[in-house]
């Protein structure tokens, strides 16, 4: 009999992008809130089916949700701030749209929760909100009522919660720095988690998973004690009263994943749970010594993580089912299960025609790594005789064995050249700075935009006109110059001192530059959620990186042509094209890195020789990437990750000044580390996190000129000119004026136009009310 087959979670936005399309059309009134909600029930139904249909035993519920999964796990918890639900709206949806949007209206006027990255992927979830004043308490139905819409096609599930560690460890609480996790809050968590189980036991539900992806971090005082506090109260819930009246019990998975638990696997051993998820990807050999080390209960399955819900690359089932036979010299109960959920990648395959068969069998997505589950499942229960006869075991080794990609001679000779000069830029960055003041002669605390302007309906038209054919490149270019003329005009209009070209003739940060470089591959549909409605479409790095051709310099160049102000050249960094790419698993992320600094330092170089002398290399993606456990952070990441940066713009004129940008991340452990890829000027999406990154550059006397965001962009309200000058005033309090930019969070691309332009105008002239003061 096969393995038990286990889905941590499945891609909820739709093969597509179903639910982006339905939401956003609620949200311009095109749409009905019973109209998302039956694209809701068809997509849950659909994914439940697919799932069934492959032999997944345990099919994930509760993953689905409208916005964020720990926002939903808040809102079911009672965590709702009173300033939302003074809101008073007739729908809960509303509510939950106001929580992760922000909301402005005539029912008042409150910003969004702040939002991070979900560990080290490029999802990112809504922070919960605790305050002492918060009841903790089981208030929602949405997991229950989710279970039995299953249950009504035949189908048992396996509820899937965000745990009860892992919610408290993300939490906070606004009116201190850190939430006081004390005993009252502890209980109340726990017992409201332990009214999930019961439920779960009287609806007749086999399993319910808590995911505990917290446990794969450093641990630090209290945590253990934490953890085990909360469990000891929980897990005697497992016993119930099922729905025909007899005593029912139900099995509880604690999942894990991004990482290892070799720190506490002893502690939730000794727990007894009736299973144990690990990641055998990225916790692969600490979790398997762990287990050498301390064993199995014996009542307890072991959840072998072993298909890659980070990447879309084929599974290696040889590996695979290496990994499992370790655990089985340890139990006998083992689970064959995705590492994490599969809501961080594309959802199929199907339908991808651009890509050939053969480059196109290399590729697993979330529903081909359904039947990879259950082939690995299969395979292992066979012995080695059968395994090796078995077609299946046969097909995937054929596909390892062969020879992918060949070696691009003239990148690994270019690598091979680089000296420790060419990662060191001249002269130092103070005298730099002093140099590029009088060189640009900008005023105190210059305003800018983080790069890209509304991507209007005209604006996809226009570049789906092209693709199709209906227009030829000329006039395409044509209607490209009149856009870029327009907002020239219109950021001279309102006084930005710093100007952008707009980007409009960039679909997306990553894949435009990835289009324009060899060794890229690229997908119609392989969408992955971000955050909310907003869903990326990364790029495939196939082979060795190196510049095709020119990329930005022409459009650069012809926008700094049509104004006396600074125009800034606008780049995609190396480490976040990557990051924010599918990167290759036969190579090393730091050579992949390495490959992609050359080619942008090409682009760096042109744009200078154009004329352009600011310009800006993001890095959004820099922190998101950052291992987990601290011991990893430099040998692991940043000892290659920040000097590749510095290796892009190195060469560069003293007088030429180099930006940088980065998205959301709690950037004060690695303050210096940034401070350390010499850039002039940084700019942060800060405005969610209340601007708490102030403190880390001060503490840091950090060298590098900045701009924390002032304004969250990725919420549709306007901020008032008041609002903002006590933003600034917040910020001068922790950096001195000189250092200081004025810019919103990111870029504005996803915005529309009647937001972004108050907004700026606003930004503009708090600026100037700040620059006044200070000169009295």
């Amino acid at each position: 009999m096969p393995a038990l087959t286990s889905v941590s979670g499945f891609p909820r936005i739709g093969a597509n992008r179903e639910l982006k399309k339905i939401i956003e059309g609620y949200w311009k009134g095109a749409n009905s809130l019973d109209d998302v909600r039956a694209t809701a029930k068809e997509l849950r139904a659909k994914h439940w089916k697919l799932q069934a249909e492959a032999g997944i035993e345990l099919i994930p519920s509760n993953d689905f949700s409208y916005y964020d999964q720990l926002l939903d796990t808040a809102i079911l918890l009672n965590a709702v701030p009173q300033r939302y639900q003074r809101l008073a709206f007739e729908n809960a949806e509303d509510t939950l749209f106001a929580i992760g949007r922000g909301y402005q209206g005539e029912r008042g006027d409150v910003t969004a929760l702040p939002m991070k990255k979900w560990f080290t992927t490029n999802y990112h979830y809504i922070v919960p909100e605790i305050e002492p004043s918060t009841d903790i308490k089981l208030v929602g139905s949405k997991p229950f009522e989710e279970f039995a819409e299953a249950k009504a096609l035949g189908i048992l599930t396996k509820p899937v919660f965000i745990g009860p560690y892992t919610f408290l460890k993300l939490a906070r609480n606004p009116q201190a720095e850190e939430l006081n996790v004390d005993r009252g809050l502890i209980n109340v968590t726990a017992a409201a988690y332990a009214e999930i189980l019961t439920k779960f036991a009287t609806l007749g539900a086999q399993w319910v998973q808590f995911d505990e992806p917290y446990l794969v971090l450093d641990k630090e005082p209290g945590d253990v004690e934490l953890f085990k506090a909360l469990y000891a109260k929980i897990l005697p819930a497992r016993e119930g009263v099922n729905s025909e009246g007899g005593n029912g019990k139900v099995k509880l998975l604690l999942n894990t994943y991004f990482g290892h638990i070799a720190d506490i696997y002893e502690t939730v051993n000794l727990f007894g749970f009736d299973g144990i998820g690990l990641d055998l990807i990225e916790g692969k050999d600490e979790n398997l010594a762990a287990v050498e080390k301390f064993g199995v209960a014996q009542d307890t399955t072991l959840f072998a993580g072993v298909i890659n819900g980070r990447n879309i690359w084929r599974n290696d089932y040889a590996v695979s089912l290496g990994l499992i036979d370790a655990l089985k010299q340890k139990t006998g109960k083992v689970a064959v299960s995705t590492a994490s959920s599969l809501l961080h990648v594309p959802f199929s395959t199907a339908g991808e025609s651009g890509l050939s068969d053969e480059v196109r069998r290399h590729f697993a997505f979330a529903v081909e790594k359904l039947g990879e589950l259950e082939d690995i499942a299969e395979l292992a229960q066979l012995d080695d005789d059968a395994k090796r006869s078995s077609q299946a075991l046969q097909g995937n080794q054929a596909l390892f064995d062969g020879t992918r990609v060949a070696e691009d001679a003239a990148v690994s000779q270019r690598l091979a050249a680089l000296s420790d000069a060419d990662f060191v830029r001249q002269p130092a960055r103070a005298e730099r700075q002093q140099l590029q003041r009088e060189a640009l002669n900008l005023p105190l605390l210059p305003t800018t935009t983080i790069g890209s302007f509304p991507q209007t309906k005209d604006v996809r038209a226009e570049r789906a006109k092209l693709r199709k054919g209906e227009i030829d490149q000329a006039s395409y270019d044509e209607f490209i110059r009149g856009k870029i003329d327009e907002v020239i005009a219109h950021q001279e209009q309102i006084g930005l001192d710093v100007l952008v070209h707009g980007e409009f003739e960039r679909n997306d940060m990553v894949e435009y530059f990835g289009q324009n470089l060899n060794g890229f591959l690229f997908t119609k549909n392989a969408w992955v959620q971000s955050y909310g409605t907003r869903c990326v479409k990364p790029p495939i790095v196939w082979g060795d990186v190196s510049r095709a051709n020119p990329i930005t310099v022409e459009w650069s160049a012809y926008a700094q042509s049509r104004t006396k102000h600074w125009m800034k050249g606008m780049l995609t960094g190396p480490v976040t094209i990557l990051n924010w790419s599918w990167p290759r698993e036969d190579v090393s992320h730091e050579l992949q890195t390495r490959q992609l600094a050359l080619a942008i330092r090409d682009e760096v170089l042109d744009l200078e020789k154009a004329g352009i002398r600011i310009i800006q290399i993001d890095e959004a993606a820099l922190r998101e990437k950052l291992p987990l456990r601290k011991t990893d952070w430099h040998a692991k990441y940043l000892d290659w990750a920040v000097p590749a940066f510095r290796l892009v713009h190195s060469a560069v004129q003293p007088t030429t000044q180099i930006h940088t940008h980065m998205c959301y991340s709690e950037f004060n452990d690695i303050i210096r580390d940034i401070d350390a890829m010499d850039a002039d000027v940084i700019s942060f999406e800060a405005s969610r996190g209340d601007l708490v990154v102030l403190d880390a550059i001060h503490d840091a006397n950090f060298e590098t000129e900045a701009g924390p965001g002032v304004y969250d962009i990725h919420s549709p309200r306007i901020p008032s000119e008041h609002e903002l000058e006590e933003r600034i005033d917040a910020i001068l309090e922790k950096i001195d004026a000189s250092k200081v930019w004025i810019n919103p969070d990111c870029g504005l691309k996803t915005r529309g136009n009647a937001e972004t332009w108050p907004s700026l105008t606003n930004l503009v002239e708090a600026a100037k009310a700040e620059r006044a003061r200070l000169a009295r």
